[in-house]
């Protein structure tokens, strides 16, 4: 017994006081934890792309009853008819409206102002939409043109783009998705307004251009 403490304390001699080693299966257990967290970070990130892909398809959808409700087509049938088509819209955006979905973007100071900057920009545009709807929509695409990675087809706002940079990728992608959205609706507008001066031919030039 006194021989084996003997060695033992022999054997801790060549060890630095004050040092940690660790065996070879603290090291295995090590690695093996690591690679558990590189999976569940792949599986958190897919999680917060579904959740980014249903969030979008609720603002999607919304847009679409929210066109039907809005359409120039509502005008074009009975009392009847419509006032049962604006129920069952009105039912199914209250439906998709109770699903709740929230991803939450993280981002630092400079990220957070930028938003807040890029944000204000599109609203100054938006609140003078009724004022002015074709230089509204022609702002609105410099806008997008400082969004997207392809050729626009005309003027980009730099100022803009220098904003829009600084913000965190999510951002990034809702903004322009928020542009898109805007645009889409300053169309829908004016195609109202056209069936509104004139019906017919206005009609029958956009079935045309749909079956082109």
């Amino acid at each position: 017994m006194a021989q084996a403490r003997i060695s033992s304390a022999k054997a801790s001699e060549g060890q630095p006081r004050g040092h940690f080693y660790r065996s070879t299966s603290m090291a295995d257990c090590s690695g093996r934890l690591l690679q558990t967290l590189d999976q569940l970070e792949l599986r958190v990130e897919a999680l917060r792309d579904a959740a980014s892909a249903m969030e979008q398809e609720k603002e999607t959808l919304l847009e679409m009853i929210h066109n039907i409700q809005n359409s120039q087509d509502m005008r074009h049938i009975s009392e009847g008819e419509r006032e049962e088509l604006s129920l069952t819209a009105s039912r199914l955006m209250g439906r998709t409206l109770t699903v709740e979905i929230s991803v939450e973007t993280i981002r630092n100071p400079q990220q957070q102002e930028s938003l807040l900057h890029a944000t204000r920009m599109i609203d100054e545009v938006v609140n003078k939409l009724l004022d002015d709807l074709e230089d509204s929509k022609s702002r609105l695409m410099s806008l997008y043109g400082a969004c997207t990675s392809e050729v626009p087809s005309g003027p980009i706002d730099q100022k803009f783009q220098s904003v829009v940079i600084g913000c965190a990728i999510e951002d990034q992608k809702k903004i322009k998705r928020r542009l898109e959205t805007l645009l889409r609706n300053i169309e829908n507008s004016k195609k109202s307004i056209m069936l509104l001066e004139h019906p017919k031919s206005t009609v029958q030039q956009i079935c045309n251009n749909k079956q082109d």
